[in-house]
Order: structure tokens, then sequence, then C-alpha cells
């Protein structure tokens, strides 16, 4: 039985915003949902549930005035290098074990996602994802920041650099959240905003939603 206790009172976030937004079109960070961006509307999620907030991308989000952090990692080398960069930017701040992220075009995602992930971290490089219908998403993640340095080679050394392969090597929980109840129907939490249709259908959700 491990004694270790994860201090919850000391976890960073980490806002994914590095991706390529191919088929948006445009930068899904400065898309604008319901009369917010998108970095904006998923930063006030995250921000309560943790101590700070950085963004990962490649470049400083436009009128963004959180810390940013670039991938380590060259050659955009995908959503692990921004796993990477949080594990070590996380590395740096004073007591922390944990670092967790958040993927910038998930906009409906759980106002309690950090306790359920915390909750289920009971050793010291355990990594707790979140899942829903099934589906895991592992860019809503807990990561032990002691891992960053055998991240970083795998990355490296890894041709497919898929996410469940690095997680195959670890100790991980998979945190399952419900769909959320609406007065129109069900909707997962994890709704991505990846193409100009998914935004329709986000909106619809946010009128919905108000």
């Amino acid at each position: 039985m491990s004694d270790f206790l994860l201090d919850r009172s000391n976890i960073p976030g980490v806002v994914l915003a590095g991706g390529r937004s191919s088929r948006m079109g445009r930068d899904k960070a400065v898309v604008t949902l319901a009369g917010l961006t998108l970095m904006d509307r998923v930063i006030a999620q995250l921000a309560p549930q943790v101590t700070t907030v950085a963004v990962n991308a490649d470049q400083p989000p436009e009128n963004c005035d959180r810390l940013f952090i670039p991938d380590i990692v060259p050659g955009k080398a995908g959503p692990m290098a921004g796993i990477h960069a949080a594990m070590a930017h996380g590395a740096t701040l004073s007591g922390v074990t944990h670092v967790v992220t958040v993927s910038v075009d998930s906009p409906f995602f759980p106002s309690d996602l950090v306790d359920w992930l915390a909750g289920a971290i009971d050793k010291p490089k355990k990594i707790a994802i979140a899942a829903s219908e099934s589906r895991s998403h592992p860019v809503f993640g807990l990561w032990p920041v002691a891992l960053a340095g055998e991240l970083a080679t795998w990355i490296a050394t890894d041709d497919k650099r898929r996410v469940r392969d690095f997680l195959l090597r670890h100790d991980v929980t998979v945190v399952t959240f419900p769909l959320r109840p609406t007065r129109a129907s069900l909707l997962d939490p994890f709704f991505n905003v990846n193409t100009p249709d998914d935004l329709v259908e986000a909106e619809r959700w946010m009128r919905v939603l108000a």
C-alpha cells in the first residue's frame, strides 16, 4: 500500500494549444465561441481548479496574459511534446509532483476535472487521464513531473509517438466522467471543436446551457 499523498493545493495547469488546427482552417485558440475565444473559455474553466495556468503553443497566443511555455522537444512532435513541456514546467515549481493538462478545443470540460483526476493518484509516478463514453482523452491528464526526462527520450526515439503507447509503459488510472445532462440532451464534456461545423454545434450547446 502506497503512503504517497498528492498535495491537491499545489497542482499547476497547462492549456495545450499547439495543434495544427488544419481542419478548422485557422488557429482554434482564437476562434470565438459565444463572445469569448476558446483560449479564454478554457482558461476560465481551468483557473479555479489549479494554482497557476500556463499555455503551451508554437508562439505566444494573441492577447493572452498567461505564462507561455513552448515545446522543448523540436520538430512539432505532437501532443506528447506539449505534455512534456507541461511536465518540465511543473518540475521547475516548488513542491509540485503532478501537472494537469487540458486541450484548448474542449470548452465544456468538467469544473471538477482536477479534483477527480487527483483522487486517482496514490503513487508518485501514477498518471490519471480522463475518459467519457468508453473513450479516453489523454490530453486531459494529471502527469507526474518526474517522468519528463523519460518522456523526452521516448518522443525522440519512438517513430509513431502514439499517446497510448507511452501510457502502456506506466501506471495509469482512467477516470470516467459522466455525460452532462442538459435541457436538450446529454453533452459529452470533452466535446472537441475541431471544424467549423463543430463550432456551430458548440454554439448550439452554449445556448442550451445558458
